[in-house]
């Protein structure tokens, strides 16, 4: 069992009451990419991504934004 790294897009629009396109618009990240994140059909994120969201939201710790998941593997 190894470890991944979870993008909670979905949890950050819930919590500040916005829609993923009002997050594309104000991080000027592609409404495609947050919704590949959110629906788990991208597994990676730039780190000028996190930055831009981070700043958009007036987020000051990044864990708010990815977290570290055990990865349960299919046999």
């Amino acid at each position: 069992m190894g470890k991944r790294i979870v993008v909670k897009i979905a949890e950050l629009t819930k919590k500040h009451k916005i829609s993923m396109r009002e997050l594309s618009r104000l991080s000027d990240v592609r409404h495609a990419a947050l919704s590949e994140l959110a629906n788990g059909k991208r597994e990676s994120i730039s780190f000028s991504h996190i930055v831009r969201i981070a700043d958009a939201l007036n987020i000051e710790d990044i864990r708010e934004i990815i977290d570290l998941a055990d990865d349960f593997e299919k046999d």
